[in-house]
């Protein structure tokens, strides 16, 4: 029998999550083979940019930017006054970085939005040790890519069998909106929705 209190039942709120995106870099995306590079790449930024309208916090990790290039401009300026969080330890477990679990921590948020490339690596071993660590965690899916199809597919599929929710850009959108009387609603329809019908082709 379902708890009517499961907090896994209760809708992601700009009160209640922080999204958390990992190693949105130039050379990270380049080998990108199981979905359209452009598609991912965009709904990384358009959640970002959702999330900065909302005033959904973020936090924002990269891994060896040196080599790998730092996290896109379109996501960092969104953010200017915001750190990055080059790993300090190059692990491909974001919150292995003690600098960036605590900026987690600090939202004092229970539900993490998670994605990243590659999925089956530091997306999925940051959203596994943030479902060790107790908190409510979705993985946003149609964000995050892999070396092959076959890369993404198994390590969605381990995400969801530890307990991580899966959740599209669409979705996630709409329930921080949570309805249409949402005085951001104009600005999410025009800078979030009608560019995602365009980005899959809907417009």
């Amino acid at each position: 029998m379902i708890k009517s209190n499961d907090s896994e039942l209760d809708l992601l709120t700009d009160m209640n999550s922080v999204l958390v995106l990992v190693d949105y870099q130039p050379t990270m995306i380049k080998s990108i083979a199981s979905g359209d590079k452009t598609v991912i790449k965009k709904a990384a930024v358009l959640a970002a940019k959702a999330a900065s309208i909302l005033n959904v916090p973020v936090v924002l990790s990269s891994i060896k930017p040196k080599s790998n290039g730092d996290v896109f401009p379109e996501i960092r300026e969104l953010f200017p006054e915001q750190e990055v969080f080059a790993r300090k330890v190059p692990s491909f477990d974001a919150f292995e970085d003690q600098r960036t679990y605590d900026a987690v921590k600090k939202t004092d948020k229970n539900k993490l939005v998670i994605s990243g490339l590659w999925t089956s690596m530091c997306f999925t071993y940051t959203a596994l040790h943030a479902v060790k660590e107790g908190y409510d965690v979705y993985g946003l899916i149609d964000a995050a890519g892999d070396s092959t199809i076959a890369a993404h597919n198994y390590g969605v599929k381990r995400m969801l069998q530890a307990g991580v929710i899966p959740i599209t850009l669409e979705s996630l959108v709409s329930e921080w909106m949570h309805d249409w009387d949402n005085p951001k609603s104009g600005k999410l329809v025009e800078e979030i929705y009608s560019k995602y019908g365009a980005m899959i082709g809907l417009q």
